[in-house]
Order: C-alpha cells, then sequence, then structure tokens
C-alpha cells in the first residue's frame, strides 16, 4: 500500500468515525431538548392546574364560612321588601290580570374577624325574586263577582348561578388585600403540588416559593432557588391580574432529565467505544503492518548482503585452494579452511537466531532450567569472544561485586544471551572494544550489568532495540554485520527467565544494558 493511499484511508475513517460521533451527539443533545420541552409542558399544566385550586379551595371555604348566615333558618338582621303590581282589564274575555314582581332582599351582619380584616363587621345582602300572575274572572253565569283568582302562576328563582358569580367576584376584591400566608399555607401548596405533578407523571423532589412581584413571603421552603424555577400567577383578580407568583425548582431536574435517556446515552457510549476501539485497533495494526513490511524490507536488505559477502569469500577461498600454487602450501590451505569455517559458522548462527525467535514465538522451543551460577555463566560466555576481542586490543574486565550468584536459568540459552550483548559492544565500538561486567546483589536479586564505551544509541534508538528486525536506520551502509534479531532473542530469554532487561545509552559515549534475575537458595 503506497503512502499517499495510506494517508488517504487514514483520513477518511477518522472523518466517518467523528462523523459518527457528532450525529450521536446531535442525537442525543436533542432528545435531551424534547424531553426538557416535555418536563416544561408537564411542569407548567401541573402549575395551572395548582392555581386553579387555590382559588377554589379559598373560595369554598368563604362559602362554607358564609353558609350558615345565608341559611334559610338565619334569620336577618333587616329585610327590605319591593313589589312592583301591573293590572289589566280583558274587557274581551271579561278577566282582570294581575302581574305581581316582588324582590325580597334579607341583610345579614357577619362579625370581621371571620376573614380576618380590618373592620367591626360587614353586610351581605341575600335577595330572591318571586314572580305571580293571577287571572280574576269578572262575572260568573249567576251575575257574582269572584274574589278568588281563577289561574295562578308562581315563579321562584333564588338565582345561585348569579348568586356565586357575585360572591366570587366580591370575594376577589376583598381578599386581594389580606396577606398571603392568612389565604394559604405552605402545607396546603405541598399538597396540591404533589398531587398535580404525579398526575402529570412527574415524580420529583421538588422546592418552592410564592413571591409577591419580586419579593418572597412566608410561603415557602427552605432550599428554594428561583434561577431555574417555573412560575404561575395566583390569586387572579377580576381583571385576571395578580401580584402574587408561586414558583417551583426541581433540584435535581438534570439528573431526572438524564435519566430519562440514560439508557440510550449507555448504549451510544457502548456502541461508538466499540466502533473506537476498532478503529484505532484497525489503524494501529496498519501502521504495524507498514513497519513491519518496511522492516521486513530491511532485514532482507541486510540478510541479502551479509550472506552475499561470506558466500563470496567462500568461493574466492574455494578458488584459491584449486590453484595449483596454494593446494600443495598446507598453511595456506589451512586458513583458507579456517576462513570457510568462520564464514560458514556466522551464516549458520544468523539462520539458528532466526530459527530461535520463530520457536519461541510458537512457543515451541523447550527451556529446561537448572540451579547455576550467574557468575560461571559469564566467564563461559567471555571465553567465546576474548580472541575477537584481544586481536582488536581491547579488554573485558569483570567487577563481581555479587555475594550470592545462584540462578534458576538454561546454561546454553542464557549463555548465549550474554555473548550476544559482548557481540554488540564489540561491533559496535569503531574503536577499541572496552568491556566491563558488574553484578551486585539487591535484596533477593542479582543485578548484571554489561557496560561498553562504543558508538552508543539515541534514546529513540534504545526503546525499540529489543523490537524483532529493528536496526537503526543508517542509509544503504552495511559497516555493521547483524540483522536485528540478536536483542529480540536476548529480551524473549531473560523474560522467560522471569527477569527484566533494559538499556542506557547515549550517542557517542557507550551502552550499559542492566538484567535483574531472581536469586534462589
Amino acid at each position: 500500500m503506497g503512502k499517499k493511499l495510506f494517508v488517504f484511508l487514514v483520513i477518511l475513517m477518522s472523518l466517518s468515525l467523528i462523523g459518527i460521533i457528532f450525529v450521536q451527539s446531535f442525537f442525543i443533545n436533542n432528545s435531551l431538548q424534547n424531553e426538557e420541552k416535555n418536563f416544561t409542558r408537564s411542569v407548567k399544566r401541573a402549575l395551572s392546574f395548582v392555581s386553579r385550586d387555590i382559588e377554589e379551595m379559598e373560595l369554598r371555604n368563604s362559602l362554607i364560612k358564609l353558609q350558615p348566615f345565608l341559611s334559610k333558618n338565619e334569620r336577618p338582621d333587616s329585610t327590605v321588601i319591593k313589589r312592583l303590581f301591573i293590572t289589566t282589564e280583558d274587557d274581551i274575555n271579561d278577566k282582570t290580570i294581575v302581574h305581581r314582581n316582588t324582590v325580597l332582599e334579607e341583610r345579614f351582619k357577619v362579625p370581621s374577624l371571620f376573614f380576618e380584616i380590618d373592620a367591626d363587621s360587614f353586610a351581605i345582602s341575600k335577595r330572591s325574586n318571586e314572580r305571580v300572575t293571577e287571572i280574576y274572572n269578572n262575572s260568573q253565569i249567576d251575575g257574582k263577582n269572584v274574589i278568588a283568582p281563577s289561574e295562578r302562576l308562581i315563579q321562584y328563582s333564588s338565582m345561585p348561578a348569579l348568586d356565586r358569580q357575585m360572591y366570587e367576584d366580591t370575594f376577589k376584591d376583598m381578599l386581594k388585600d389580606i396577606p398571603i400566608y392568612k389565604r394559604v399555607t405552605a402545607l396546603q401548596v405541598e399538597t396540591l403540588l404533589n398531587r398535580e405533578l404525579k398526575d402529570e407523571g412527574v415524580n420529583l423532589d421538588f422546592e418552592f416559593a410564592i413571591y409577591d412581584d419580586d419579593l418572597a413571603t412566608k410561603v415557602q421552603t427552605e432550599n428554594f432557588e428561583k434561577e431555574n424555577a417555573y412560575g404561575v400567577y395566583i390569586f387572579l383578580d377580576n381583571n385576571n391580574e395578580s401580584s402574587y407568583k408561586l414558583w417551583v425548582d426541581f433540584p435535581d431536574r438534570r439528573k431526572y432529565l438524564l435519566s430519562s435517556i440514560m439508557w440510550m446515552i449507555v448504549l451510544s457510549v457502548v456502541f461508538t467505544s466499540v466502533i473506537i476501539l476498532a478503529y484505532s485497533g484497525a489503524i494501529y495494526q496498519l501502521i504495524r503492518q507498514r513497519q513491519i513490511s518496511q522492516i521486513k524490507t530491511d532485514f532482507i536488505n541486510n540478510m541479502t548482503h551479509e550472506f552475499k559477502t561470506p558466500i563470496a569469500t567462500i568461493n574466492l577461498a574455494l578458488d584459491s585452494i584449486k590453484n595449483p600454487k596454494i593446494i600443495n602450501d598446507e598453511d595456506k590451505v589451512k586458513r583458507y579452511l579456517r576462513m570457510i569455517r568462520d564464514e560458514n559458522k556466522r551464516m549458520h548462527a544468523q539462520v539458528e537466531n532466526v530459527l530461535r525467535i520463530s520457536k519461541l514465538e510458537k512457543n515451541e522451543l523447550n527451556i529446561s532450567k537448572e540451579r547455576l551460577k550467574l557468575h560461571h555463566l559469564i566467564e563461559d560466555a567471555i571465553t567465546h569472544v576474548e580472541l575477537i576481542v584481544e586481536d582488536r586490543k581491547g579488554y573485558v574486565n569483570t567487577h563481581f561485586k555479587a555475594v550470592k550468584s545462584s540462578i534458576l536459568a538454561n546454561e546454553t540459552h542464557f549463555t548465549n544471551v550474554i555473548v550476544n550483548i559482548l557481540d554488540n559492544a564489540i561491533k559496535y565500538s569503531d574503536d577499541t572494544p572496552k568491556i566491563d561486567i558488574y553484578t551486585e546483589n539487591i535484596g533477593n536479586n542479582i543485578i548484571l550489568k554489561i557496560a561498553d564505551q562504543g558508538n552508543g544509541m539515541s534514546k529513540q534508538v534504545a526503546k525499540r532495540v529489543f523490537e524483532k528486525f529493528y536496526r537503526e536506520h543508517t542509509g544503504n551502509v552495511h559497516n555493521v554485520k547483524g540483522h536485528g534479531l540478536g536483542l529480540a532473542y536476548v529480551k524473549r530469554i531473560v523474560e522467560d527467565h522471569q527477569g527484566y532487561i533494559s538499556v542506557e545509552s547515549e550517542k557517542g559515549k557507550g551502552s550499559t544494558f542492566n538484567i535483574r534475575l531472581s536469586l534462589i537458595s
């Protein structure tokens, strides 16, 4: 996959993911707004019912208190009777028609303490209306006049609907000057709010208060806050105006609204997280595959170069041995045979490292462990490289400060670990190789340090030096033999021994490999 195509796919996938997250966020926010609108609509409807109930309750209580004074059994303080008589003579039918309309007004005095207003007493007038029509025959068959009416129609109305409206209008004007806490109590308001809110499906704790214009009254709860409250006017007068407003606040409103769509939020987060994880995994695998592809390409190039040199050396050695002048020279033949053997061993070691890593990854490498002295393993590993170090006029010094060095290890593989690190120290020292090996005991562990004064590594290289196939890029220059497998093998073997390995390095000042292993008693 080309770099441009790879970048294009990453950008396209990223935009798609961002689009999905944006759509989900928009949908959730829209749902939350709808829930808030429904909640507001339900609360305002409940408040309108509460306002109506408060007014009806006050009117009903007032009428109940007045009822004894308006009953038929209660004698009025004074009575005024007004009557209207209209007489009509019907000469054709020889009849006299009398219309009588009577208005009865009964007045009652009510104590002022009854309504708790500043007056000694007040009067209530109760009116009733009676309409009577009487028809008199002026003569009978015998010619005598009759006093009793021959027909009588009586219409009586106490005007209950009219009276109620009159009382209601009167009470509204009369009671609006009474303090609010005497007209309604906090308990009554709370009871009505509980009932109406539950009828609207709002089962949520609330705080409330009644305000007179912008001033709070005594009718309120302790923790009321007006900032996000819902309000409705109460005790409207005959002009549908009022200075009193009932406010209701829901402290847990936000949580309540979120809980109503919580299942949607949870599912959205879960599925979006799955998509993000899948996307991240896909991007990581794409990047990883590109890196592996590049590393493998570098590995093939390095391996080809490293095999090309020994093969060429072997061919030249064989061609030289075939020379009649050389074949009879025993020293030269032995020298060329030794060169062939050394180059063959080097190629064999490279192949072995590849096979070891493959077997380790497939868990096919059988590593049996036994009690061994780490100091003995170090000394054995030094013998494998001391001739090369001496040939380059270098040294390998040991500084064994550890009193205890017994570990559980595989002799062959752990020796190879030390040899690989020493071999790297030699290869990456342009000047004379100078290597120091230290051991020390820390608690129940033994620390092995292999320090060189070679070329060193940058911090970026040191972070990846244990990765398989990884080598520091030096362009197309192959001045150092290797294929990036040795240290990967070292790390896997150390970890299989329940140990830990790290490297400290600085470009141009050398490297120090630290290995920590557990001691056995």
